[in-house]
Parts: structure tokens; sequence; C-alpha cells
């Protein structure tokens, strides 16, 4: 069994780096977490076998128990060199302009966070924001600038017929619409930049998501100052 990085002060759970002998317990995980998602936009085992070859670093599995069990937490990312010029993008074809085959660039200066998955029985128990925590605590480690990702917003599927979707974000950002996830994510320190379209194939919420964005306060640029 790999070497436990942290222990979930809230659910308990033991969370470790990514190893290529979880890679198909992680695809039945993510199925599981996902059942109305098309399979195609889903890690599958080649994917996470991707993940653990080029930066195994980027990732946290988490287990119940002595960690011999089966998966139940999961938390991805890559590195790049995001465009904030030009944010509009989905995952496979951001994907697909990546040097390695997971997406993942050794020179990036951000963390794309690409999966966080919780296995619906261990839902409600700190573990979304041990995942989000970790994830920072990454950043931090490898000196990189932040933390950016899409990020679904399920509860657009009441608004989306009277609001635009970057009208939606800028309401729940300042608290006046809740969102299941993208609220907990604002809690969380995140920022929405803007509304990504064609993002996820989501017929509820027309296929919107949001750009969200973390900020690693200690960042030294390559240059030797913060940015």
């Amino acid at each position: 069994m790999s070497d436990i990085v942290a222990v979930g002060p809230t659910s308990g759970l033991q969370y470790v780096r990514i190893q290529p002998h979880m890679c198909k317990a992680l695809e039945a995980l993510e199925l599981e977490a996902f059942p109305t998602a098309l399979p195609e936009d889903l890690y599958d085992e080649e994917g996470f076998l991707e993940v653990a070859e080029d930066f195994p670093e980027g990732s946290v599995i988490g287990f119940d128990g002595d960690g011999r069990d089966e998966p139940v937490a999961i938390g991805l990312g890559i590195r790049t060199n995001f465009d904030f010029d030009h944010p509009q993008h989905n995952m496979k074809t951001f994907l697909a302009d990546a040097p390695t085959a997971s997406g993942d660039d050794p020179a990036g200066q951000w963390y794309y966070g690409t999966d966080i998955v919780v296995r619906p029985t261990y839902r409600r128990r700190g573990i979304g924001k041990e995942l989000y925590d970790m994830r920072k605590q990454i950043v931090i480690d490898l000196n990189l600038a932040g933390i950016v990702a899409g990020g679904v917003i399920p509860g657009y599927a009441k608004h989306k017929d009277s609001l635009s979707a970057d009208d939606y974000l800028a309401k729940v950002s300042a608290g006046e619409l809740y969102d299941p996830t993208l609220t907990f994510q604002i809690e969380n320190g995140f920022e929405a930049v803007c509304a990504l379209s064609n993002y996820l194939r989501d017929p509820e919420t027309n296929d919107y998501a949001s750009l969200i964005v973390w900020r690693n306060p200690d960042y030294q640029s390559p240059d030797g100052g913060n940015s």
C-alpha cells in the first residue's frame, strides 16, 4: 500500500497518491459517483493510469479503514499554463494540446483540477473540503500560481430560462443565489471568473460550467516576485 500523505481531520479517510494498481477501481468509483454522465466524459482506467504515470504527486485518493479496501474519494489535477485571456475551453480540447498523455505540462505554473469524486454513501462527511485543502497544499508545496478548474453549476438548471450563465455566476458570487457546488467552492476561497460554454454535456444546464480560480498567496514567480 502506498504511503499515507494525510488523514482527513473530519472524515478520518487515509489519503495516498495514485498508483497504477488502483486505476480499475477508480474507474468503477467514477461511474458510481456520476451515474447520469456519459462514460466518455469521465476518467476511465487508461486515463487514471496516464495520471499515475505523469503526475502522481498532484493526486489524492481516499480510502476508509486501513487503506486496503476500495477507494471512496478522488482528487486529481495536472499542471498547465492557463491562458486567462482566452479562457473558453472544454476538457477534451484542453487536454489534447498538452505535451503528455494525461494532459500534464511539467513546466506549467497552474494546477488544473480535473476530477473530484466522492462515493455517494460517503458524501456530507467533509471529504470535499478535505480534497480542496489538499489540492491547495499541493499547489503551495510545488510553488504553483494557484488552482484553476471548470466546475459544474447544477443550480443553474432552475434559472437558465431567466438568466444568462454569467449573470447566474454573478448572483451566486454575490450571495443572492445558492448553488450546491459553486457556493461551496466560493466558501473555500475560489472565485468564479466566467461561464464556460459547451464545457460538458449536460442538458439541464445547457452545457455550461464555471471557471473557478484560487490564487496561491505564497507563490513566487520564476522572476522572484509574487504573482
